[in-house]
C-alpha cells in the first residue's frame, strides 16, 4: 500500500499526457469548487475527458486494476457483511471478494483508490488488508442499489408502518378522514421521503426512461422501463401506497386531495450531481392512482448529431435539410422513439445569435440558452394555434412546434413556412411517405403542402446487443430475406446472450434508425398531385432514400442489433 500514501495529482498527470489542456484543468477545478465531488468525475461530466481515458490514466499511475462492476454477478453475502452499509455509501466502495494471491486481503472496488483515509478505515473495520481496484462511481452506486436497494426499501417501509401503527394506537379515530389527515401530516417524514428519492435515484442509475408505480388489491408494484422494456423492481405493502402517492404529488406540484381525475406534474431532481427533469402523470385506476414518471436528463437533449445514430450518409442528408432558410421539417415516429431529442439537437445546431428561435411545446422538455420557449396552457387559452399566431408577430426566423395535433396548427405551420419561416415539428406517423397523407387528411391543400415541405425524418430506436455476451450465428434464408439482401450466403449475424453487464437481457443501450425523405422537385410534384404514400415512397427510393428496414438491416449486419429488434422496430413501417 506504500504507493497509495503519495497522492497523485490527477489533473497534472492528464495535462502532462496531453489528454487535457491547462485551461480545461482550471475550468474543472473551478467547477469542482462549485459543486464538490471528485475532480475526475467533474471532468467527465463537463465532457473534458472520457471515462475510458480517466480509467486508463488512474490504473497506469496507481498500478492497480480496473474492475467493471457491471460484469460482477453475485457478490457473496459474507463479503458484503464485512463492511457496514453506511461506510459503503460514504466512501463509494464495494467489497468484491477475498484476494486469491494474498492472505487475509479483501479486494474492494473504489471510485477513489487514492483516498488513504477510506483504505485505513476499511482495514480497521474488517481486520483485513485492503487491495483497492478502480471502478466508476456510477457502477458502484448501481451495484450498491442492487445489493441494498430492496433491503433499504423494506426497512423504510417497516419503519413507516410502525410510525403509522403508533399514530393510530394513540386512541385516535381510525376512519378515512383521520387516515387522510395522518397521511398529510406524515408525508414529509423521512421514511417516505427517502423511499421516493431512492426509487428515482435507482431508476436513473439503471438508465430507466420511465418509472411505473402501480396499485393492486394487496400490494404496490414498481417497474422501470430500461431500453424500451419494462421490468419489475420491487413490491411494497399496500399500506405504503397512500403515502408514496401523496409524496410524489407534493414534490411534482399536483393537488394532493384530488384522487378522481388524472393529473400532470413535474419534478426536478439532482442525482449524482446531474440534474434530471421528471414529468409525472397520475391516473385513477380500480385499486388507486397509477403514477408514471418519465425521466429526462437535461444533458440528454443536448447531443451532437453524430451521437443520435445517424450514419454518415444520413448526416449529409440531415445537414442539407437543416440548411433550408424556410419550409417545414418534420420528425415522425411513435411515442418514445427519440423525436424530441432529434428536434432539440437540430435546434441547438441552428441556434446562433443572428436568428430568433421560438418554440411552442406541451410541455417544455428542456431549457436551451438563447431560445424563447413557450409552454402551452389550455386553461389560459394558450393553445398551439393561439401561441403560433402570437409567435408570428414576434419576428421569428425559426419556429419549433412540439407536435402538430390538429388542422388549425397544421394550417398555421404551412402558412408560416410559405411566408419565409423555417418550421420544425413532430407528427405521429409510421413512415415518411405516410406523413404527407396525414397532413392532407388534416385539411392542408396538397399544392400548399408540396410548396412548404422540405424534409421528413422518420425514426425508431432499436436496442443494442450487449458487446460482452452477444452470440454469433449463421443467418437463415428467412433472416436474409427480411433484411432485403437477396441471395447472400454464409452471413454471420448476432443474437442476444445474457450476462451481468446487461442484467441478463442480452441488450444494453439503444441506437436510432432513420428514414430521411428529402422533398425534391419530383416529390413536390407528386405531393401537389395528391399521390399515394406508396407512389411517394417509390419515387423517394428511386432517388436514393433508405427505408427504416434498410437502416436497421445495416446495424444487424454490423452486429450492433439483432433481427428480432429490426423486425419489432420496423414491422409497421415496412410490411413483412
Amino acid at each position: 500500500m506504500a504507493g497509495f500514501r503519495t497522492r497523485i495529482r490527477l489533473g497534472d498527470v492528464l495535462v502532462q499526457k496531453g489528454i487535457i489542456t491547462d485551461e480545461q484543468l482550471t475550468q474543472a477545478l473551478e467547477e469542482q469548487k462549485r459543486v464538490g465531488g471528485m475532480l475526475g468525475e467533474v471532468m467527465v461530466t463537463l465532457g473534458i475527458v472520457s471515462e475510458n481515458a480517466l480509467v486508463d490514466t488512474l490504473c497506469e499511475q496507481l498500478g492497480i486494476e480496473y474492475l467493471d462492476l457491471r460484469k460482477v454477478d453475485n457478490i457473496p453475502d459474507d463479503i458484503i457483511a464485512l463492511i457496514p452499509e453506511d461506510l459503503i455509501r460514504k466512501y463509494v466502495i464495494m467489497p468484491v471478494k477475498m484476494s486469491s494471491t494474498q492472505m487475509n486481503t479483501l479486494v474492494v472496488a473504489m471510485a477513489d483508490p487514492m483516498n488513504i483515509f477510506a483504505v485505513d478505515d476499511l482495514a480497521i473495520v474488517t481486520g483485513l488488508q485492503i487491495e483497492p481496484v478502480l471502478s466508476t462511481t456510477s457502477q458502484i452506486k448501481a451495484k450498491t442499489d442492487a445489493v441494498f436497494g430492496q433491503q433499504q426499501a423494506h426497512s423504510i417501509a417497516e419503519q413507516y408502518k410502525k410510525e403509522q401503527d403508533a399514530y393510530f394506537n394513540d386512541g385516535k379515530k381510525k376512519d378515512e378522514n383521520a387516515e387522510d389527515e395522518a397521511r398529510k401530516e406524515d408525508v414529509d417524514n423521512s421514511p417516505i421521503v427517502l423511499l421516493v428519492k431512492g426509487v428515482i435515484e435507482q431508476a436513473v442509475r439503471q438508465r430507466a426512461s420511465d418509472v411505473h408505480i402501480e396499485a393492486f388489491e394487496y400490494n404496490v408494484k414498481v417497474r422501470y422501463r430500461v431500453d424500451g422494456a419494462l421490468r419489475e423492481i420491487v413490491q411494497y405493502d399496500k399500506a405504503l401506497y397512500s403515502a408514496i402517492i401523496a409524496r410524489i404529488k407534493i414534490i411534482s406540484g399536483m393537488d394532493i386531495s384530488e384522487k378522481r381525475k388524472p393529473q400532470d406534474g413535474r419534478i426536478t431532481q439532482m442525482v449524482d450531481r446531474k440534474e434530471y427533469d421528471i414529468r409525472v402523470s397520475c391516473l385513477p385506476t380500480v385499486f388507486g392512482e397509477k403514477v408514471v414518471m418519465r425521466i429526462a436528463s437535461k444533458e440528454g437533449f443536448n447531443k451532437n448529431k453524430k451521437d443520435l445514430g445517424l450514419r454518415p450518409e444520413d448526416l449529409v442528408l440531415f445537414d442539407n435539410i437543416l440548411k433550408n432558410p424556410n419550409g417545414i421539417i418534420l420528425v415522425t415516429g411513435p411515442t418514445g422513439s427519440g423525436k424530441s431529442t432529434t428536434l432539440y439537437t437540430a435546434l441547438s445546431e441552428l441556434n446562433t445569435e443572428d436568428v430568433n428561435i421560438i418554440t411552442v411545446e406541451d410541455p417544455v422538455e428542456a431549457n436551451i440558452d438563447g431560445i424563447n420557449q413557450v409552454h402551452v396552457n389550455p386553461k389560459a387559452n394558450l393553445t398551439f394555434a393561439s401561441a403560433l399566431r402570437s409567435i408570428l408577430r414576434q419576428d421569428p426566423d425559426i419556429i419549433m412546434i412540439g407536435e402538430i395535433r390538429d388542422n388549425e396548427t397544421a394550417g398555421i405551420a404551412v402558412k408560416a413556412a410559405i411566408t419565409g419561416h423555417l418550421v420544425v415539428s413532430t407528427l405521429h406517423t409510421n413512415s415518411t411517405a405516410a406523413t404527407v397523407g396525414r397532413l392532407i387528411d388534416m385539411g392542408i391543400e396538397p399544392y400548399l403542402l408540396g410548396d412548404s415541405l422540405v424534409g421528413i425524418l422518420a425514426q425508431r430506436l432499436v436496442r443494442r446487443l450487449c458487446p460482452e455476451c452477444k452470440k454469433p450465428v449463421a443467418a437463415t434464408p428467412d433472416d436474409i430475406r427480411k433484411m432485403g439482401l437477396g441471395n447472400i450466403e454464409n452471413l454471420t449475424i448476432y443474437e442476444p446472450g445474457g450476462c451481468p453487464a446487461c442484467d441478463n437481457s442480452g441488450y444494453r443501450g439503444r441506437i436510432g434508425i432513420y428514414e430521411i425523405l428529402t422533398v425534391t422537385a419530383t416529390i413536390k410534384r407528386l405531393i401537389a398531385k395528391n399521390a399515394t404514400a406508396e407512389e411517394i415512397k417509390k419515387a423517394a427510393e428511386q432517388e436514393g432514400m433508405s427505408s427504416l428496414r434498410t437502416s436497421a438491416a445495416k446495424y444487424v449486419r454490423e452486429g450492433v442489433t439483432s433481427v428480432a429488434e429490426m423486425m419489432k422496430a420496423t414491422y409497421s413501417a415496412d410490411e413483412d
